[in-house]
């Protein structure tokens, strides 16, 4: 059966520019009020950015992983990481499920992880018992009855662990499907062209290798990363990835096919003298753990984790950055284009690492407005 969740509030808020308030609660969940961000000054022309009132599309959602929404309204799917269920969110701000994929290994960092839609199909990775694995679901009837039909797998047997396990998936502007796997623990594979692990991959939507792959017969686009979480492309198809450091640097990389950013041998900055890519932007590992990215005009958005911040990078200058609502949702898993001129960003305070306050988690609105 499916689970009725609180509505969100009306969305015809009033669009107040007011500086960023550090309002925290003591449990590190919502605090008290309205939460509020103002666009900087220094908005440049393309670059986007939050300004004026949150409000709360949907809250009770149980460690929510990633989002995809079906269309041009507010309709969307969620994925929940810990039951493996497949949320529908309706226009009126209600949940029902979908279904729930089989076969999912949890614990730990475990568990239905990342969506992407194309065409008629719903793509899912998640974490099995013999390995990850990408499976592609017909997606039957519309919206408000949406269901699971039969799966396909795209591809099986990635590296696995209970950490370390990757799971952004996402439809480049080739139409493509690329892939995050993480080195699941073995950081050495990152290095070995030959290991899955550690890699962002690139497949047809069949699973099949493109023949314009960098590595003859191999689905590796690029080597050399510990743990990516976040996929986007901006307009003029310049691919973003954010990536999980170990105890000193997380990152912001420009991805190119082929190339290697260097884990293990470089967190950082530091390696380009030794054939490694440097990132484009990088933050202490308390500051950031940079999960789900998109990218929304000429502005890359970041969510954060451990930093406990939305980013905003601009595309044009991806060494600088502008924080949002630093503190105000705790953990924050990631972030995606809403409706009508808006940005959606997704908490995680209750996957077990966070500390979540009444309503956790919830799916968070804000207008952006444009330089």
């Amino acid at each position: 059966m499916g689970r009725t969740r609180r509505t969100w509030s009306a969305a015809g808020v009033a669009l107040v520019a007011l500086a960023l308030t550090a309002c925290t609660s003591e449990d590190g969940g919502r605090p008290a009020g309205s939460p509020r961000a103002s666009a900087p000054a220094d908005l440049a022309a393309g670059q986007v950015a939050p300004d004026g009132a949150a409000t709360d599309v949907v809250t009770g959602l149980e460690a929510p992983w990633s989002v995809v929404r079906t269309g041009d309204g507010p309709d969307a799917l969620v994925s929940l990481r810990d039951s493996a269920e497949v949320l529908e969110l309706s226009a009126d701000g209600e949940t029902r499920t979908v279904g729930t994929v089989p076969g999912v290994r949890h614990g730990g960092e475990g568990g239905l992880l990342g969506l992407a839609l194309h065409d008629d199909d719903l793509f899912v990775y998640s974490t099995g018992e013999d390995g990850n694995r990408i499976e592609r679901y017909a997606l039957e009837g519309s919206a408000g009855s949406y269901a699971l039909g039969d799966a396909t797998t795209v591809i099986d047997g990635l590296p696995a662990n209970t950490f370390h396990d990757g799971g952004r998936i996402a439809f480049g502007p080739d139409g493509m499907l690329y892939a995050s796997v993480g080195d699941a623990g073995a950081s050495e594979d990152a290095q070995d062209r030959d290991s899955l692990a550690g890699k962002i991959l690139r497949l047809t939507p069949d699973g099949d290798v493109p023949d314009d792959n960098p590595f003859a017969d191999s689905p590796v686009w690029s080597l050399g990363h510990r743990n990516v979480q976040g996929l986007g492309w901006s307009d003029d198809g310049t691919m973003f990835a954010s990536e999980f450091g170990q105890d000193a640097r997380d990152e912001l990389n420009v991805v190119e096919p082929g190339s290697n950013y260097g884990w293990p041998e470089v967190e950082g900055t530091g390696g380009e003298d030794r054939g490694f890519v440097d990132p484009v932007q990088q933050w202490a590992t308390d500051d950031a753990s940079p999960s789900g990215l998109a990218v929304v005009g000429d502005t890359v958005f970041i969510a954060n984790l451990q930093g406990r911040v939305l980013r905003g990078v601009p595309v044009d200058d991806p060494g600088t950055a502008h924080e949002y609502f630093a503190g105000e949702y705790g953990r924050i898993r990631t972030v995606l284009a809403g409706p009508d001129d808006t940005l959606w960003f997704v908490t995680n305070n209750t996957d077990g690492r966070g500390d979540p306050g009444e309503g956790d988690d919830r799916i968070v609105q804000v207008p952006l407005t444009e330089g």
